[in-house]
This record gives structure tokens, sequence and C-alpha cells, in this order.
């Protein structure tokens, strides 16, 4: 259940009025929507993640990259609750996960198309459940919506075991924003989607950041992909974060002219220039 406090619009207690801080609201520097500090995840002997730090502004869209076993699923596990650090400090919306990850939940949401939804449930069932389990008001409405959205009106009545990979992509994109999340954590959004589907998805996405000013944190391996949504990337390798800035600023740093060779450069363990 959504915690109705997490909605409530903070008002400044008069005490903190007349402390003398009279700094205009628009120049302060917003809080991060997502901030970590040395966290670690180990499995056995295997340090999975290993002290990273990063943060994420409000509005921005931030990529992790990293080959197979960087941690990058095991990062975005922890970021959305499901797995519990070893140490270190996760806060998503100006909350402690650790402490009040029930604040944050109904107010963030994830899709990948490696985590199935009931197969004998059809794609508006599906939704409906969801809808239902983040209070959504119009959940009828809200499906139509995202039924155009995504071009989802003739999928909505199919069981989600009969449809394609790409068709479960985009119900999984479905399922991630019935509550229109603040922050939104995709993985691989646009997997097994055709060029044409993928674009159109990637445009829609953009637009959705814009519109509601959402975050939006991307674990892919499409480095077009990256280059065109993210204004932040941070690289993983061996559970550390290795480099970090704008696409533009990694590509002239390793003097290449695609992040992909930069990702290459990376993995290979080749230095820049």
């Amino acid at each position: 259940m959504i915690d109705a406090e997490a909605r409530k619009p903070d008002i400044p207690h008069m005490d903190d009025q007349a402390s003398g801080d009279t700094t205009p609201p628009s120049m302060t520097t917003p809080a991060p929507s997502i901030d970590v500090r040395g966290l670690t995840k180990s499995y056995g002997s295997v340090r999975a993640v290993d002290g990273i730090d990063f943060s994420v502004a409000p509005g921005e869209t931030a990529a992790l990259l990293g080959a197979n076993g960087a941690g990058k699923t095991t990062t975005i596990s922890m970021l959305i609750g499901l797995l519990i650090p070893d140490s270190g400090s996760i806060t998503v919306l100006g909350e402690d996960m650790g402490r009040h990850r029930y604040r944050v939940l109904g107010r963030i949401n994830l899709s990948s198309p490696y985590v199935d939804l009931p197969r004998r449930l059809t794609v508006e069932e599906n939704l409906k459940v969801f809808g239902r389990l983040y209070g959504i008001g119009d959940i009828p409405g809200r499906i139509d919506e995202l039924a155009q959205e995504l071009d989802l009106g003739p999928l909505l009545r199919r069981p989600s075991g009969a449809l394609s990979s790409g068709q479960r992509s985009r119900m999984a994109l479905a399922k991630a924003l019935i509550n229109r999340p603040e922050v939104l954590f995709l993985d691989e959004p646009t997997a097994s989607l055709d060029p044409d589907t993928a674009d159109r998805i990637r445009t829609y996405l953009t637009e959705y950041k814009t519109q509601e000013n959402a975050t939006i944190f991307l674990a892919s391996h499409n480095m077009t992909e990256v280059e065109r949504m993210c204004s932040k990337v941070m690289i993983m390798k061996a559970g550390r974060i290795v480099r970090s800035g704008t696409p533009q600023e990694l590509i002239a740093h390793f003097g290449r002219t695609t992040l992909e060779e930069v990702f290459l450069d990376i993995a290979r363990d080749r230095s820049a220039p």
C-alpha cells in the first residue's frame, strides 16, 4: 500500500523561517533523486558490488553500463529494495531505503523483459492487478492510456504467456508506468523490439521524463540508446564504477567516436590515450 505521508509536500516549519536562511528557493540545489554511498554486496567470496558511490539528479536520465557479471543487476536490485546491501546507504526520493522502503515503493517502478508476469493472466488482467497494488484511482482509464501510448490495444485480452518477446517488453513497460513513477528503473527496455518500435519507445520515454519531471535509471547494452537518452553514464567493472561522465565526455576522454568504442576499451583493459 502506498504511504500517503510520502506524497505530502514538505511545508517549511516556522522555526526554519526564523533561522535566517533567506536563500531563494530557485537558487537551492535540489536533492538527488537517487543517492548511493559506499554500497557493497557479496555472494559468498564474490564481491558483486564493491563500495560504489553515485547520485542521480531529479529529471536526469542516467545509465549504468557494464559487461555481464559487472554488478549492474545486483545494484538495481538493491536500489529498488529487492536485495539488502551488506553495507552502505541508498537514498531514493529523500528516503533511506534501509529504513523507509515502503514510503518509496509506490513512487518508483521497474521495467525488465526478464521478469515474467503471470502467464495465464491476460495483459489487461496483469495491468489491473498492478493498478490495484499501486492504488491507482481510474485503473481502466490508465490502462487505456498506456494501451494507446504503447500500442497494446490488440494485446489486452491475450494471455501474457502467448506474447512474443517484444510484446512482453512492451507489457513490462506498461506495468512499470502504471503508477506514473517519479523514478523509473529500466533494465534493457528495448530488448527484443524491432528498430521501429524501439525508436518509438525511446521517444516516448524521453517525453514521459520531460512531462513528469521523472528520473530514469537505465541499464542497457545498447550504446546508441544510451547516447541518445542519457546525460550521465556510469561504467561498472568487477563491482566498481570505473568511469563516469556524459557520453560526450567519455568519448572525448578515450579519443573515440562512439560510446560503444569506449565500452570496449574499458572491457578489454585498454587505457585512454
